[in-house]
């Protein structure tokens, strides 16, 4: 039997209750992973809540990213091999300690990438790559506002803006965060939980805003995201931790000719020559060390609620993994 946690119904952390599930057997361009590492982010919690659809009735597992080691292949299957450490990011079904999986979503591990480092950073790193290369292609000299700066993604984001020679101020909520924040990148950081971040964002640009804002937070901050923005800015909004913005209109937009997208990791990596390359690139950072990926907590899968409860409350920072 394979080792699984789900969520019985849409509800609260306590939802999460272990399952057994028979072993699977790869078919056709598929293959069996033992997994070693399995990503805990946002998104799993929006589908634990019911905030996003079930594609089940009962007994939802989640986890969108994790890495592992083929343990069989199926037929048609080619480029990888059995006994390859592997990791992939696709939505939901991660939380188990097998799993079959489509060959065409994975990623051959380099050995300078440890299978936590690859869990921690499949889903939050090509996000990161996705959100400054497509979403809104920054350019040195511009100066952007990156919401949940100490999360798993802002850090990452951080310090790849930093990178770029692009200004990122970042907000953040208490010292510590705060301090974590401009130790990856940020040139500036507001704690939102003492300041508020649009007249400390006016100050930081003398009144001009920013060219961008990153906002994975929604309701509480999509407002002040936009007056925040510079005539013709962008706001790139890729998540919603404090629930949908439901008073947005489009008209808003007309304050300043704004531009606004609502994108989604996996639309981009089902191109797979996009997640080759970009992949490629997030492994060639993570390894010269211009990025560092952050796994700043790990729990037994077993334990995948308490990470939850600790990730909703505003408990962890950077990137947070579960162990089969």
């Amino acid at each position: 039997m394979v080792f699984a946690v789900a969520a019985l119904a849409p509800g609260k952390p306590d939802v999460l209750h272990p399952v057994d599930l028979p072993v699977a057997r790869p078919a056709e361009g598929e293959v069996l992973l033992r997994h070693t590492a399995i990503g805990v982010n946002f998104i799993d919690t929006y589908f634990r809540s019911g905030l996003y659809p079930w594609p089940v009735e009962k007994d939802l597992i989640l986890g969108s990213e994790a890495a592992g080691v083929i343990l069989e292949m199926g037929a048609g299957v080619t480029g990888f091999s059995v006994g390859q450490r592997v990791a992939y990011t696709i939505g939901n079904g991660a939380y188990v300690s097998e799993r079959v999986v489509e060959a065409r979503h994975l990623v051959a591990l380099p050995e300078t990438i440890s299978d936590e480092v690859a869990a921690a950073c499949m889903l939050k790193g090509l996000t990161a790559h996705y959100l400054l290369h497509r979403s809104f292609v920054v350019e040195a000299g511009q100066t952007v506002l990156f919401h949940a700066a100490a999360g798993g993604v802002g850090l990452i984001a951080g310090q790849w803006l930093a990178a770029k020679d692009v200004t990122a101020i970042g907000t953040a909520g208490g010292p510590e965060k705060c301090a974590l924040a401009r130790e990856n990148g940020y040139a500036h950081v507001i704690d939102y939980l003492a300041e508020d971040f649009v007249g400390q964002v006016a100050e930081i640009t003398g009144g001009a805003g920013v060219d961008a804002v990153y906002d994975s937070i929604g309701k509480d901050t999509l407002a002040g995201s936009f007056a925040c923005l510079k005539t013709f800015g962008a706001l790139i909004n890729f998540g919603q931790s404090s629930g949908p913005a439901l008073d947005f209109k489009l008209s808003d937009l007309a304050a300043g000719s704004f531009s606004i997208t609502r994108p989604v990791l996996f639309h981009y990596t089902a191109d797979p020559e996009y997640l080759a390359a970009a992949s490629e690139e997030l492994f060639s950072l993570i390894a010269n060390g211009a990025l560092k990926i952050n796994v700043n907590q790990r729990y037994p899968l077993a334990k995948a609620a308490d990470a939850h409860r600790a990730l909703e409350g505003r408990k962890t920072t950077g990137s947070t993994v579960l162990i089969p």
